[in-house]
């Protein structure tokens, strides 16, 4: 237990004293990278020893969860006090060096309800990343090397995503330290904070149980449930990156899809997308059940509804249309979304549906950072031109939640129409080259 503890402490350490320097030395573009850099190496480093917790909010949830043997309230309260004594001393460290310190507060023109409802989303979805990756003694994730990538993800799409609202802490040891170290300058918003994000975590172990079920019993209304939750944190990524001005949109954006692939791939396939389906479908792979396809894109589409209209909740009723950027035709905007649509949707064929037996270059702890890398490409390479959707749910809550603002709805028909081209058109091409493999299959 005293270096388990000691683990604690010193991730936690680590982890406040990374953001108390980023924050105060300005690094906009790549303070979020760093801090959850620093969280995941702490966790390949110390989770074989503690667990990598780092936070109150996911020693909760593991408490809650009782899939961790002998994890008792007594353990959990000598977690939090090693995290929160840890984040404390990381704060004290930052403002010794730096002389100086940071006010924790929602941002100017949010108040604490939209801060808590920010760090309510997303520290769900990083406890979330670490019971399905890294605590689930049924998931996919075990005996992988991804759990560390895919929990220090969340914070890239949180934080960039959110963080122009709350601060991004998703960790009450974060906010705690944080306010503590300045409270000259007012000492409150920890409390809602911290609140919300155990309440993140509590939600977080209730939809886990239910991935927990669907992986014994494939049961669909539990697959349904993943694609949905699934979509609606990838909308909600792309509007709040979109709609804060973040410094790094399409790396959040890809790193959502990545860490929701990584937590439900095993339960749903990990399509979160129309399109995917579609080419899953048209592919006719092994195992899928054609008759879930429709299913499937209803779960997406009312998912990405969902995101949008929270997106435009947080930001106080803005949104943004789906069209062309300034100098570009709308033809234009459709080869683009078909042509790198046809990539996700063929690179998920090729890395996430094989039997990686047959083709062992398609590391089975990759899968989901190869696909979210689909989404970094075309993000960049066309966002200019189209906005780089490549996904028919994205697509359609983008248009239909800018209804109201005068936005037209007119080309989300055309966009979804290339998009599911684009999914059709994949699964041809990968029946064609992963014949000899779907032959042996069947």
């Amino acid at each position: 237990m005293p270096a388990k503890l000691f683990a604690e402490f010193l991730g936690t350490y680590l982890l406040v004293f990374t953001v108390g320097c980023n924050v105060i030395t300005g690094t906009a573009a790549s303070s979020v990278t760093s801090i959850a850099c620093v969280l995941m190496v702490s966790i390949y480093a110390m989770g074989n020893i503690s667990g990598g917790h780092f936070n109150p909010a996911v020693s909760f949830a593991i408490f809650l969860s009782k899939d961790v043997p002998d994890f008792t309230v007594a353990v959990m309260g000598r977690y939090m006090l090693a995290q929160f004594a840890g984040g404390l001393l990381g704060s004290v460290t930052y403002a010794l060096i730096f002389w100086d310190v940071f006010n924790l507060a929602p941002a100017e023109g949010f108040n604490w309800l939209h801060a808590g409802v920010a760090e309510f989303l997303y520290t769900f979805l990083l406890v979330f990343c670490v019971l399905n990756t890294a605590v689930s003694p049924k998931s996919a994730g075990k005996g992988n090397e991804y759990p560390a990538m895919a929990i220090a993800f969340s914070v890239i799409a949180g934080g960039y995503g959110a963080g122009h609202i709350s601060g991004g802490c998703f960790n009450p040891a974060v906010a705690l330290a944080i306010d503590l170290s300045s409270w000259n300058a007012g000492f409150f918003y920890c409390l809602p904070y911290i609140v919300f994000e155990l309440a993140g975590a509590g939600l977080a172990v209730v939809v886990y149980k239910q991935m927990e079920q669907a992986r014994e019993t494939e049961a669909r209304g539990q697959r349904l449930l993943a694609e949905f939750v699934g979509t609606f944190f990838l909308v909600l990524t792309v509007g709040l990156n979109v709609l804060g001005g973040s410094k790094a949109p399409v790396w959040s954006i890809a790193a959502s899809l990545m860490c929701v692939i990584y937590c439900m791939g095993d339960v749903s396939g990990g399509h979160f997308n129309p399109a995917v389906t579609m080419a899953v479908s048209i592919a006719k792979i092994p195992g899928w059940k054609q008759q879930d396809g429709f299913l499937y894109i209803v779960a997406q589409t009312l998912g990405g509804l969902v995101g949008a209209l929270v997106y435009s909740l947080l930001e106080r009723g803005q949104v943004f249309p789906l069209a062309p950027g300034a100098g570009h035709t709308w033809g234009a905007a459709y080869l683009g979304e078909f042509a790198f649509t046809f990539m996700l949707c063929y690179v998920v064929l090729g890395v996430a549906c094989v039997d990686h037996s047959e083709y062992p270059t398609t590391k089975q702890s990759f899968f989901a950072f190869a696909i979210a890398s689909c989404v970094t490409a075309g993000g960049y390479a066309i966002g200019a031109l189209s906005g780089g959707s490549l996904n028919p749910a994205v697509s359609i809550s983008i248009s239909l939640s800018s209804i109201g603002r005068g936005h037209g709805i007119f080309h989300v028909f055309p966009y979804v129409i290339f998009e599911l081209l684009a999914g059709a058109t994949a699964g041809v091409a990968f029946r064609f080259t992963h014949a000899a493999w779907i032959q042996k299959q069947t």
